[in-house]
């Protein structure tokens, strides 16, 4: 967004909507404000309650309140990141609308979440594809897009690890409002959308039980999101801090505090994306639990592990031993080095918008699947 603002050939406009305008997950729209950027549009959709008809519900809301944003403000192009059912419900209305869509980070794949579904249906309603990896700029051209607007430029995230001034341990210390121990985990776990509810509450309280004996390790606990399910893995997460005074809870950290936490901390654990896009960049392991993120490229610094004590017990075992520690000094992120950024605003401000909304679809060969 930041380069957006400073190319002249382009003009931002944004749109806060989902978990941003939510008071349960922090309000994070005024994030958003302070670090400079104008909010032209807020699309409220989120309902209070996390069943599967109200997650329904949410993305129809959206689909309307996206529409008369885009009415009113009139984008020539949309841009929008992921694959979550409120980005879902934006680029739904962006292709009635006749607006055309950009995608970041399309052609991941996440088999324990409807997330996975949602992703790829956005890569064909979008015109161009931004791309974190070559493996995921082949599954966009699998999927029948043009390689010509398949771009592969490595993933955001790295982009703003390398911008941003990190806390020191000392300031994340006085703004997390507690000190770190001997040890420090930070972890965070959201539903597995393609399970039933009670098995995401039986994952987490398998986590936490595999957590319950390391009292000489602060838990920098944050919230999940707003996922079918998201209340009761809450809930769940509340009460256990409430027992150990070892653990702490935040509904959001924020960019500043979380990527601080990263370079403090020993590990990541639960099933977040950051864990695997940019936590190696941080040289810390990660604690990779159940399906949530299967499919999707990791590096030699994450530990994947079954939903279960004894195997969570095991990783974090790993994640310390010794031999893990002096591993993680070489590891590679895939996510690519950063420049993504420029290079897709570069994209952004050339690329032809004439006729770019007529597809065809991109025929493999034969031999592409010998």
């Amino acid at each position: 967004m930041k380069e957006i603002q400073n190319n002249s050939k382009l003009e931002l406009q944004l749109i806060a909507t989902g978990m941003h305008l939510s008071p349960e997950f922090g309000s994070t729209y005024h994030e958003i404000e302070e670090n400079g950027f104008n909010i032209d549009a807020k699309v409220e959709m989120l309902l209070s309650s996390d069943t599967n008809t109200a997650v329904t519900k949410s993305m129809g809301l959206g689909v309307l309140g996206f529409a008369d944003a885009y009415e009113r403000l009139a984008p020539d192009i949309v841009v929008v990141l992921g694959d979550r059912f409120e980005i879902f419900a934006a680029t739904s209305a962006a292709m009635i609308a006749g607006i055309p869509v950009a995608h970041l980070h399309g052609g991941e794949t996440t088999e324990g979440a409807f997330d996975e579904a949602i992703r790829h249906s956005i890569t064909k309603m979008a015109h161009l594809h931004f791309v974190a990896a070559d493996e995921y700029r082949q599954r966009v051209i699998q999927l029948g897009e043009h390689p010509d607007r398949v771009f592969n430029f490595g993933g955001m995230g790295i982009d703003a690890i390398k911008r941003i001034t990190l806390l020191s341990r000392e300031e994340l210390e006085r703004a997390l409002e507690l000190s770190f121990g001997e040890k420090s985990l930070l972890v965070t776990f959201h539903p597995v959308t393609l399970e039933d509810g009670a098995s995401s509450a039986a994952q987490m309280g398998e986590l936490l039980a595999a957590l319950e004996g390391l009292e000489d390790t602060t838990l920098i606990f944050t919230m999940p999101n707003a996922d079918t399910g998201s209340r009761e893995l809450s809930a769940m997460v509340g009460e256990f801090a409430q027992s150990h005074p070892n653990a702490k809870v935040y509904t959001s950290l924020g960019q500043l505090r979380y990527f601080s936490c990263l370079a403090q901390i020993d590990g990541v654990v639960g099933n977040s994306s950051s864990g695997l896009a940019e936590a190696p960049s941080f040289k810390v392991g990660t604690v990779n639990i159940g399906d949530r993120q299967k499919g999707r490229l990791k590096a030699s610094s994450v530990i994947d592990c079954e939903p279960s004590i004894s195997a969570i017990q095991a990783a974090l075992e790993t994640l310390y031993s010794a031999d893990f520690q002096a591993s993680l000094g070489s590891v590679f992120n895939p996510y690519g080095n950063g420049g993504a950024s420029e290079s897709i605003v570069k994209v952004l401000a050339e690329y032809p918008l004439e006729n770019i909304r007529k597809k065809a679809f991109y025929n493999l060969s034969v031999n592409d699947f010998s």
